[in-house]
């Protein structure tokens, strides 16, 4: 008896980081989103050495979150303005990260962060992707798609207009805002670190900034403040020294005798 074999097709391959769209070509909505991402990230990254010592983590800043497929593609990404994920390779087989394609990683970022130029609407709209019986598909909101799709555990929307910072937690399958703690940070655990705002002047703005801080309350610094720290240390022990030597050369030679200093040690 001859068995014949029936041919099936498969379903088309789910497509990488490199048949993607690294952009769906809209502008940046404002001239503060650039700055902003460059502190978070410059400030954070001694933090992230201590988390990952493999080197093992990414951060998106604008790059595209893949979540479904469609056509075009780009209609199944968001673009969050900063996310940050843990235990993924920098790289992918050698080649730069062009998006995060969901189902191809299996891992949520951490933290996904978004800066409202408008109202902050589009960053809270909860509209739910629906499919009618026609086959139209509605376009579901950024808010809807990070807490059901993308389940990012911490998402937080940070108002450029007045400067207000919410953020919310994922809990049980849903977001639930969180409430700053007695220092006006939201607590993220697991990257062992707190999130605010923070007024001062980076590059050439001078204004009210997202930030970092750790557990205890000490604000995280970007290379150009530790840098001025140190100096500042310096200096500070400079003068310390100084004060210390001209009171010393105030002393008679009988009193640094019995102080057990020797006057040419002085200097």
């Amino acid at each position: 008896m001859t068995e014949t074999v029936t041919k099936t097709d498969l379903p088309p391959f789910f497509p990488d980081h490199t048949q993607l769209p690294e952009s769906d070509g809209t502008f940046v909505k404002n001239f503060q989103e650039h700055p902003q991402s460059l502190l978070l990230t410059d400030s954070l990254t001694s933090t992230l050495q201590r988390l990952h010592p493999d080197g093992y983590y990414c951060i998106g800043q604008d790059c595209g979150i893949y979540w479904r497929e469609t056509e075009p593609p780009e209609k199944g990404a968001e673009a969050p303005d900063w996310f940050y994920v843990g235990n993924v390779p920098p790289k992918l087989q050698g080649q730069y990260r062009r998006s995060y394609v969901i189902w191809r990683e299996h891992i949520a970022p951490r933290i996904v962060l978004e800066f409202a130029s408008g109202d902050g609407s589009e960053e809270r709209d909860r509209t739910p992707l629906y499919r009618s019986d026609e086959g139209e598909v509605t376009k579901p909101g950024k808010f809807w798609v990070y807490e059901q799709i993308i389940r990012a555990p911490y998402y937080g929307i940070f108002s450029i207009r007045d400067s207000s910072l919410e953020v919310y937690h994922h809990v049980d399958g849903f977001y639930q805002q969180m409430t700053p703690n007695e220092r006006g940070h939201y607590p993220i655990p697991p990257m062992q670190v707190e999130l605010g705002v923070w007024e001062g002047s980076y590059q050439n703005q001078t204004q009210e900034w997202l930030r970092w801080w750790d557990l205890e309350g000490n604000l995280l610094l970007i290379g150009q403040e530790e840098a001025q720290k140190e100096r500042q240390e310096k200096e500070l022990e400079r003068q310390k020294r100084q004060e210390l030597q001209e009171k010393l050369r105030s002393l008679s030679p009988e009193q640094l005798a019995a102080l057990g200093i020797d006057l040419d040690a002085i200097g």
